[in-house]
């Protein structure tokens, strides 16, 4: 099936919305996956996998560890742009405050990659980070005294 130049740009636009009302509260609840394709491809500094089934495993992960690791954490998107017919983009900070007897806060900014299929559906999702993995983790850990 091929939808028409309208059509399209419409199930782009659906894609936005949904992702504007999912992703701020991507660890508190779950995400809608009606805007993704069955097939979908997802890579981040840390994991690289295929499937829907996949990508529900992911986002059920973040939240679980989020309520085991944090006291608090917010996924803060600044920005959703449609910077090509079929690519999506967000701009987000993940910051929050860690679940450890000494004052541990994590901060990274990230965005976010979507790449719509000839359906309109979001068949590739792929994010990038400002910091290595190593340098998050090491948020966790106590900091010297200044």
């Amino acid at each position: 099936m091929s939808l028409t130049q309208s059509d399209y740009q419409t199930k782009v636009e659906s894609a936005i919305e949904q992702l504007s009302h999912d992703l701020p509260n991507l660890f508190q609840k779950d995400i809608s996956y009606k805007i993704y394709s069955s097939d979908i491809f997802f890579k981040d500094p840390v994991n690289l996998f295929q499937s829907k089934f996949n990508y529900r495993i992911i986002f059920w992960t973040l939240r679980f560890h989020a309520r085991l690791f944090f006291t608090e954490i917010y996924f803060d998107v600044h920005d959703i742009q449609q910077i090509e017919t079929n690519i999506i983009k967000v701009w987000w900070t993940v910051r929050g405050k860690l679940r450890v007897p000494w004052e541990a806060n994590i901060f990274f900014n990230g965005d976010s990659t979507y790449t719509l299929n000839s359906e309109g559906l979001i068949s590739d999702h792929r994010d990038s980070w400002d910091r290595a993995p190593k340098a998050i983790l090491k948020q966790f850990l106590p900091q010297p005294k200044k």
